[in-house]
């Protein structure tokens, strides 16, 4: 097994572990983030009606005009000023931050960190 497909798999692995314990504690909606090398997405899912309410990557055109490759940090940290905006008008403010199993470091903590500046509690 090639080391790249052993790494994704043990991120699947702690995802799914976080994920269950995510479900069992709360019924708020959830913030999943993917990072690629390239581009960085999330959406909001809510659980309960299996439903995504809202998603966004860097690909966007308001984000893509302004950075030519979404997976830097300077991009991470404009993405989330963006997402926060967007979700503060569909009226949602609290919700569980899921990061899939990637480590609080670098982009996802950046984007994290972005959305508590914009007030979004989680």
């Amino acid at each position: 097994m090639r080391m790249e497909n052993r790494k994704e798999l043990l991120r699947i692995k702690r995802h799914r572990r976080i994920r269950l314990s995510m479900q069992r504690s709360s019924s708020k909606p959830r913030l999943i983030i993917h990072r690629s090398l390239k581009n960085l997405s999330a959406q909001i899912v809510d659980d309960a009606a299996n439903k995504t309410l809202f998603s966004l990557s860097t690909q966007d055109k308001e984000i893509k005009s302004k950075f030519a490759s979404g997976g830097n940090i300077k991009a991470a940290e404009f993405f989330a000023q963006v997402f926060a905006k967007k979700i503060k008008e569909k009226g949602i403010t609290n919700f569980v931050f899921d990061r899939a199993g990637y480590l609080y470091h670098g982009r996802i903590r950046v984007f994290a960190d972005g959305l508590r500046k914009e007030g979004l509690q989680f």
